[in-house]
């Protein structure tokens, strides 16, 4: 830019001295010399804060440390053509790539926006069943497998106890096919709502929590308790589920044996407690469905 002032201003000097075939005396010539170059050294002064100024408005913002998705989706940093996949977060476990899912597509119900991984269950094991110290200690498991998207790798990542949100989503999978909605839940982290095993009531409704599973889901009619640390009132014996809903076939909460949820378990019933994310059903051995359940939080 000032190369371009210093052109122009010597061509204006020029013309402007009269030293294009003018007549001007010396001295005269010299005196506006003198002051076109005056004012050529303010035009470079004023370019240059333009430039600077120029610069600094249109210069790409310093790379950010993000603590959820959701930041990273609301940020100017963030294009959508980035799409679904592992981005560097900052939690209390250290700064470690978590899977966020940003766009629409694959995840349901729960829509886009920007969601945080917390967890990944497989109902088949044992690792996140409801008496596991894995939902009340700040530890995490297999954290590689947070970094992939909605697959069989069993994770918890430094997200459960790092990550505030107003909703959650809750999705489950059975063969290739996920399911999913969105409950609404304002926490500082999961980990709050959960270690110290209070219950915490939610309404979704027994048919919001069916939809998980699909036509196949099966609930008995009565209780229908839902939300976090949900337990019969006979006591940790009977099912019981971290996240999830539980129901009875008498009309009372005292020993419900079918449920649908996360972290699930029933000491009771060796048969039913083997599921640990999906639906299982007391009374009718054929419903022992062990899904792939994912949490994430927004």
């Amino acid at each position: 830019m000032s190369s371009l002032v210093r052109v122009c201003a010597t061509v204006l000097l020029f013309y402007a001295c009269g030293l294009y075939g003018s007549h001007m005396t010396t001295k005269a010539a010299d005196a506006c010399a003198q002051a076109l170059r005056a004012l050529e050294r303010k035009m470079l002064k004023r370019f240059d804060k333009l430039e600077d100024g120029v610069s600094k408005c249109c210069r790409p913002p310093p790379k950010e440390t993000y603590a959820s998705c959701r930041e990273i989706y609301l940020s100017h940093n963030f294009h959508k053509s980035a799409g679904n996949k592992a981005y560097s977060l900052k939690t209390r476990g250290g700064k470690i790539p978590v899977y966020c899912h940003m766009t629409r597509n694959g995840i349901g119900k729960c829509g886009g926006g920007g969601w945080t991984l917390v967890m990944k269950i497989d109902g088949h094991k044992q690792t996140f069943h409801y008496d596991s110290s894995y939902w009340t200690k700040k530890i995490s498991f297999n954290p590689q497998g947070g970094a992939t998207g909605f697959d069989h790798r069993q994770t918890k990542l430094p997200t459960y106890w790092s990550t505030p949100f107003s909703k959650i989503c809750l999705a489950m999978k059975l063969g290739t096919e996920m399911r999913s909605f969105v409950a609404h839940m304002r926490a500082n982290s999961l980990h709050s709502l959960i270690a110290d095993g209070k219950y915490r009531k939610t309404s979704n409704g027994r048919d919001t929590w069916k939809s998980l599973i699909g036509r196949r889901a099966s609930l008995q009619e009565h209780c229908n308790r839902e939300g976090f640390n949900v337990m019969s009132d006979s006591g940790p014996g009977s099912s019981k589920a971290r996240i999830g809903i539980l129901s009875n076939n008498e009309n009372n909460c005292w020993s419900c044996d079918s449920r649908i949820g996360f972290g699930t378990g029933s000491p009771k019933w060796r048969f039913l407690n083997s599921n640990t994310c999906g639906n299982s059903h007391g009374y009718d051995a054929k419903v022992q469905i062990k899904t792939m359940g994912y949490i994430l939080v927004q």
